[in-house]
């Protein structure tokens, strides 16, 4: 297929099952950036309370040490319930999740861990390496400032350790049997467990949080993307509805002049003065064609409301007045014919038969042109696939500009693939086109059937 009429390409292959874009406003971003961000401290809290319970469970079953059974398990239970509350507050019940929100709840968490420390062992708990694992989501979650800010509260709580002990003794809420030497023996086990947590911690949270905010980036610069795109839309409506309205005039003007002079012909003019003046008004009727048909098609088909239609109402309506209809070769699923979609009947049939023409002309003569449409867990898509050179990557990259083509003059304004995307983007699709020099190209239609639409 040559670079068609003006679309935006992609050189990744469709996915199977295609998702609708999100419609994220930029300014919403920080929001559901937030919102995001507690959902994860969510799950960290519930893996962190259960590590809690089985150090508490375990340092009292398995060792010497005694630590106040009590007051942990009321702490314990009091994370429980405001864990429940924090995923209240960012999955349902707040609409605005801020980032001093996020910093808050890392605040508080580094005075419950502050807390229970104290209580198991104060400034010697091996388990104090966990400070890390808060500073480390604060650096990913938080901007600079309240990273900064979290990571100085961190060294006051582990500070305030010392002061607590100096003040009264070390390690005065636990009691043990254990020497010196089993003490070391049991805090350097400790110290390499804590550290083991500490990494994988940090490893898998940090990197789970850092791949869902790259994906929300991408669906940020997604919806940025079909944004500016609506507004080329809407620029090229104004502009075609202001080329009609200055050029009709003179055309008319030129096609009344032309009639009458044709008219006016003496016998004895040449035949050939006689054909140039019937190819003048033929060229400016094909102009106020172009015309009507950018007046038209500009924009979101005003006028053609939204209906349902079936598959095969929308692939005859395509196959309908398309040059060299007989080189395509259909490629239907069994069942796919009678599903049906919505929207509006006759720009979708002339956004396919637009496909169908370009793979036409792009492919060699006598080469057929495949058309294959399937229904795939409630999405219709329609692959258009020629046998032509192919496409470069630079023309890729570029076939997606409104007025871009590497057609010849005259065959065509580079608008078909741009007009069709907006139009399938609107319907809450998705358009595709993959390419290779060499191995021709294929234009996909991802559409949902109308249960889904």
């Amino acid at each position: 297929m040559r670079a068609p009429q003006g679309h935006m390409a992609t050189v990744e292959a469709p996915a199977t099952t295609p998702v609708p874009h999100r419609t994220t406003s930029p300014t919403d971003l920080p929001v559901e950036r937030s919102r995001l961000n507690l959902s994860w401290l969510v799950q960290l809290h519930w893996w962190a309370i259960l590590g809690q319970i089985v150090i508490v469970i375990g340092a009292s079953a398995w060792t010497s040490i005694g630590v106040p059974m009590l007051p942990l398990f009321a702490i314990v239970a009091l994370e429980v319930g405001g864990n429940v509350a924090l995923h209240y507050w960012a999955q349902r019940a707040i609409p605005q999740v801020r980032t001093a929100g996020v910093a808050a709840v890392m605040f508080i968490d580094t005075a419950v861990l502050t807390v229970l420390l104290d209580l198991t062992g104060g400034a010697s708990n091996p388990f104090s390496t966990l400070y890390l694992v808060n500073i480390a989501l604060g650096a990913v979650l938080l901007p600079s400032r309240w990273s900064w800010t979290l990571m100085v509260a961190t060294l006051a709580g582990f500070a305030s350790l010392y002061v607590h002990e100096e003040a009264t003794s070390p390690a005065h809420h636990i009691r043990t049997q254990m020497d010196a030497v089993q003490m070391m023996d049991s805090h350097l086990r400790g110290m390499w467990i804590a550290f083991a947590i500490a990494a994988v911690f940090i490893v898998f949270f940090v990197q789970r949080v850092s791949r869902a905010l790259a994906a929300r980036e991408r669906e940020l610069h997604l919806a940025r993307a079909l944004v500016e795109r609506r507004e080329k839309l809407a620029s090229l409506a104004t502009l075609a509805a202001g080329a009609a309205h200055e050029l009709s005039t003179p055309l008319s003007t030129i096609a009344v002049v032309a009639k009458e002079l044709q008219r006016s012909l003496p016998q004895d003019v040449p035949a050939d003065v006689r054909s140039d003046l019937q190819l003048v008004r033929e060229q400016v009727g094909r102009c106020r064609d172009i015309l009507d048909r950018m007046s038209a098609n500009a924009g979101e088909h005003a006028g053609e409301p939204l209906a349902p239609f079936t598959v095969r109402a929308w692939t005859e309506t395509a196959l309908d007045g398309l040059p060299a209809r007989e080189r395509v070769e259909l490629a239907l699923e069994e069942g796919a014919l009678e599903t049906q979609l919505v929207g509006p009947p006759r720009a979708l049939g002339d956004a396919l038969r637009g496909l169908l023409k370009n793979g036409i002309q792009a492919s060699p003569p006598g080469e057929r042109v495949t058309l294959r449409v399937e229904v795939r867990e409630g999405w219709i898509r329609t692959r258009v696939v020629d046998r032509g050179r192919g496409m470069t990557a630079e023309v890729l990259r570029r076939v997606g500009e409104p007025f871009f083509t590497t057609k010849s003059p005259g065959e065509g304004m580079g608008l078909g693939l741009f007009l069709t995307r907006a139009l399938v983007e609107q319907l809450g699709g998705q358009f595709h086109i993959t390419s290779r020099p060499g191995a021709g190209t294929e234009a996909c239609i991802d559409l949902p059937a109308a249960e889904a639409a």
